[in-house]
């Protein structure tokens, strides 16, 4: 048993001061003056205790490069950060474009057992393109999440036939990596046109044929405003921006530090403002890592050559609470909207009796300095920054997966 005593409470009535009781990995009651006699306590003076966070965008490059990270690492960054689910990303090597690859991830997931491990499949074969994967039977294996990310789905017929398929498959999103290549060589490209280009190209698809559509890693004002009309004409549309596209930008940003080196790149002062105003109105429903790790020796081989990607996990709640600073906007952003999205019924609740005990104590005021990561790299824009907002514990089907008891 575990008790969370002294925090504020997110529950289905809001916030409340009270103590949390954790039973056979279910909440068993949200009441003040729980008996801490004989079983294990968790201090949450000061602290904000909500639904354990859920990303829905997360590359734990496994299989095929695991020097990166591995479901091992992953699962202990993403506890460290918070996270009680995280959604692997499918553009490993092989793909899992293969049903019995995803369920090799998923159980091996399941046996590390710190998080859910959600694994997202391809939506073409191999990742090319060129032919719609096997959505119906990667379902099966327990897919809900389909993406090429890496690459866009790029030929407007193949995504209007994996949109129709998925409509067939109740929960299932298309997930979009959104960047029209033709546009993003272009010599003499406005900043944020290659991604834009590509969300107006989808938007007409969904317009015409259905279904439920994801764009991932939002980054531009215009795409902000192509969102907000889709989400006005009634389109099934969701969205995520990541945590550093909320908080740095590329006024702020050393171009020969490879740390700072993502996809998409970090935009200009008003896109970033865009996509801070976005995810408080709700335009932008969720925030989402995109988690990628590279060692240190593939990003030390300068900027230009060195591989687009930074970490996220272990850093996403301090740059979230940064940019929203209200508990309930921030357990929507981080828990309750990506739960939704990844349609995870364990996860992303407000506590009440009787759910799965996936929780997080967060501390709002506590400030911390990230230099060491249990991801095994460390490829992190805030490597050595001042961050405010500390997770304090995890606790994962009601067991304590990070922090330590009082």
């Amino acid at each position: 048993m575990i008790v969370i005593v002294g925090g504020s409470i997110l529950t289905p009535a809001g916030i409340i001061r009270s103590d949390v009781l954790v039973v056979d990995g279910v909440v068993a009651s949200v009441q003040s003056g729980v008996d801490t006699q004989g079983v294990t306590v968790l201090d949450a003076s000061g602290c904000l205790v909500g639904p354990g966070f859920v990303d829905l965008h997360t590359h734990l490059r496994d299989p095929g490069q695991t020097w990166k990270e591995d479901l091992s690492t992953g699962s202990a960054a993403a506890a460290a950060g918070g996270f009680t689910a995280i959604t692997a990303m499918p553009n490993t090597d092989p793909p899992l474009d293969d049903p019995k690859l995803l369920a090799d991830v998923s159980a091996r997931g399941r046996d590390i057992g710190l998080t859910d491990i959600a694994v997202a499949a391809t939506v073409t074969r191999g990742r090319a393109g060129e032919e719609v994967a096997p959505l119906e039977d990667l379902y099966q294996a327990g897919a809900r999440l389909f993406t090429d990310d890496g690459d866009p789905v790029a030929n407007a017929a193949v995504l209007a036939e994996a949109l129709r398929r998925l409509q067939r498959l109740p929960g299932g999103v298309l997930a979009q990596h959104a960047e029209d290549r033709a546009t993003a060589t272009g010599t003499a490209r406005p900043a944020g046109a290659a991604e834009e280009g590509m969300v107006r190209r989808d938007l007409e698809v969904l317009r015409e044929v259905g279904g439920r559509y994801h764009c991932q890693h939002v980054s531009s004002a215009g795409t902000v405003a192509l969102l907000r009309r889709a989400r006005a004409e009634g389109l099934e549309v969701t969205a995520e921006a990541t945590p550093h596209h909320l908080t740095l930008d590329n006024g702020g940003a050393d171009r020969t530090d490879s740390n700072f080196k993502m996809y998409p790149p970090l935009r200009a002062p008003h896109d970033r403002e865009a996509l801070v105003g976005a995810v408080r109105e709700g335009v932008i429903d969720a925030v989402a890592t995109d988690h990628a790790p590279h060692r240190d020796e593939e990003k030390a081989v300068g900027y230009e050559s060195a591989p687009r990607g930074v970490i996220g996990l272990e850093t996403a709640a301090s740059a979230v609470w940064e940019t929203v600073a209200e508990p309930l906007r921030f357990f929507e952003l981080l828990a309750i909207a990506p739960a939704r999205i990844a349609g995870l019924s364990g996860q992303g609740q407000a506590i009440r009796p009787g759910i799965p005990a996936n929780l997080v104590v967060f501390d709002p005021a506590a400030s911390w300095v990230p230099r060491q990561f249990a991801s095994r790299s460390r490829n992190s824009p805030f490597l050595g920054r001042e961050m405010v907002g500390v997770v304090r514990a995890t606790v994962y089907q009601g067991r304590i997966t990070h922090g330590a008891p009082s």
